[in-house]
C-alpha cells in the first residue's frame, strides 16, 4: 500500500540475502511520503540499511518486467500480467494482540524474513 514499511522491509531482506543475484524492486499502490522509522530500525538491528529508500508507486511497466510479484497484506490490489507468478503474503499483525512499537516491528520483520528466505530458496532452486 504505502510502500514505506513492510514491503520495503521485504525488499531490504531479499537484497541482503540475494547479494545481487536477484533484482529486487519495491513499490506500493498508495505510496506514502517516507520510510517507516521503526521498519528501518528493525532492519538496522540486522545490519540492513533501508533508511535512504523512498516510497514508490507500482507501475504497469514494473509489473510486466517482474518474474514474481509479491503483495503484503490484503489491502494492496494489483493486476498481475498473465504468466507472471504472484504471491500474497498475509503478514502477522502483532498490534491485533496489543503488541506495539519496535517489539511489533521485530515480529513483523521476522515473519517477513522467513517468507523472504523461502522465496529466495525457490528462486535459486535450493
Amino acid at each position: 500500500m504505502k510502500n514505506g514499511g513492510k514491503s520495503q522491509m521485504a525488499a531490504g531482506l531479499m537484497r541482503d540475502l540475494a547479494r545481487g543475484t536477484i533484482e529486487v524492486h519495491s513499490a506500493g499502490t498508495k505510496p506514502g511520503k517516507a520510510i517507516n522509522a521503526l521498519s528501518a530500525e528493525s532492519l538496522a538491528e540486522l545490519g540492513i540499511d533501508i533508511s535512504a529508500e523512498k516510497p514508490k508507486a507500482v507501475t504497469e511497466e514494473a509489473l510486466r518486467a517482474a518474474d514474481v510479484v509479491v503483495t503484503l497484506g490484503s489491502e494492496a490490489k494489483v493486476t498481475v500480467p498473465e504468466g507472471t507468478r504472484y504471491q500474497n503474503w498475509d503478514i502477522d499483525e502483532p498490534s491485533e494482540r496489543g503488541i506495539e512499537g519496535i517489539e511489533r516491528m521485530r515480529l513483523v520483520r521476522d515473519d517477513i524474513c522467513q517468507r523472504v528466505k523461502a522465496l529466495h530458496a525457490e528462486l535459486i532452486g535450493g
